[in-house]
């Protein structure tokens, strides 16, 4: 059984579940290792936009029809699996140094864009439909930014 603090969530920034179970098992691999003096912040920063590149480079000289059908062809497919594998145990691993809850920001993200971002036409939230820009001069109607 977790620890849980009275907002029910985990002390260790873990969250409950499967997700958890894969943190842990992931935090157990590293430490068999030895590899917790390398699994800092900023490395494991690294180590996840260089597995998230790896991930955009299967994609690169894609068109728009030819990355929908990536997963139609096995090899393409176990390539994309692979490096989705690599950047979610990264993306684990830096939650696990810093005490972040995964699963919890992402839902706080999802509520705070719901706001920020109603569906067209309900009269809610700042009027902002087109997605996020924020000072950079761009519109992005896809990202969680």
């Amino acid at each position: 059984m977790s620890e849980t603090g009275d907002d029910g969530a985990r002390r260790d920034g873990r969250p409950e579940g499967r997700m958890g179970e894969l943190q842990r098992r992931l935090a157990e691999f590293a430490a068999a290792r030895h590899w917790e003096p390398y699994h800092t912040p900023k490395n494991l920063a690294m180590a996840l936009s260089v597995e998230a590149s790896e991930l955009v480079e299967i994609f690169q000289w894609s068109t728009p029809e030819e990355s929908a059908r990536v997963m139609a062809d096995p090899a393409a497919a176990a390539r994309v699996e692979d490096e989705v594998a690599d950047v979610l145990a990264y993306l684990l691993q830096f939650c696990e140094v810093l005490g972040i809850n995964a699963q919890a920001a992402l839902a706080a993200k999802i509520d705070r864009n719901e706001r920020r971002f109603p569906v067209p036409g309900t009269g809610g939230g700042t009027g902002e439909t087109d997605g996020p820009t924020e000072g950079r001069g761009r519109t992005n109607r896809h990202s969680m930014e």
